[in-house]
């Protein structure tokens, strides 16, 4: 057993005594540096989340518009010579029009016998068949679209008798979304920056990096019941942003 007068202890004690201060000042300086960081992480907890918005009004480059008329008759071979008779001049009506032959399409009649309705027919009605067809014109001329639609009542006074009930609504669409699609995304970004800004300034803050964003869908709608032609084409961006002192 050595004696606490043996050289070596007395040798070691000075260095066991520097190792325990390096290790102290060490767990301090851990201390602060994580203090540190964490005030760093709170600080860039503060965030705030904004909207953007951008809108545009443009017209409809695409038109669908069906054209159907009905037929009634007691002779159902008379009635479908009828309905052929009329879809040759409604198709002919619509060249003199201005479309082109491969803007216009026919679909096969829908003829209707009453008297084979099971659940019985219609008494008021003094003929047997119905017969109904369609034209539809597809185009990207809108305006001429628009321009012959006011002119349906010539037909009219040939005895075509042009919509009814069962008439299908014209189409009106945008479909150049993706030419108009980068610049309304910039617009609705710099809008929202715009708002976060505000909201910095209003604080006491600067506005810092973006934490995350998101694109909202894009929505294509008519302008309004009267005017289907021209579309509103919308779309919101939310962006949330650092804050910092």
């Amino acid at each position: 057993m050595q004696s606490s007068s043996d050289p070596r202890v007395i040798r070691l004690a000075p260095a066991a005594a520097i190792l325990g201060l390096l290790v102290a000042i060490g767990l301090v300086g851990a201390a602060w540096v994580g203090g540190q960081s964490l005030l760093a992480f709170k600080r860039l907890d503060r965030t705030v989340e904004v909207k953007g918005l951008s809108e545009r009004e443009v017209p409809a480059n695409l038109a669908i518009w069906p054209i159907s008329f009905a037929e009634a008759d007691n002779d159902v071979g008379n009635l479908y010579r009828t309905i052929e008779r009329k879809s040759i001049r409604l198709v002919e009506f619509l060249k003199q029009a201005g479309f082109k032959p491969e803007e216009i399409g026919s679909s096969a009649p829908s003829v209707v016998d009453k008297q084979a309705r099971e659940y019985g027919g219609d008494e008021r009605s003094p003929f047997r068949y119905t017969g109904r067809a369609t034209v539809t014109v597809h185009t990207a001329d809108v305006a001429r679209v628009r321009a012959t639609m006011n002119r349906l009542g010539e037909l009219g006074r040939e005895g075509i008798a042009i919509g009814g009930d069962h008439g299908a609504q014209t189409q009106f669409l945008f479909t150049g979304l993706n030419a108009i699609k980068p610049e309304m995304i910039e617009e609705a970004t710099r809008n929202a920056r715009e708002s976060a800004t505000k909201f910095a300034n209003d604080s006491g803050s600067h506005l810092g990096k973006i934490r995350r964003a998101s694109q909202g869908q894009f929505s294509i709608a008519d302008r309004d019941a009267s005017t289907p032609h021209i579309k509103k084409v919308r779309v919101v961006s939310t962006v949330e942003y650092y804050l910092a002192d």
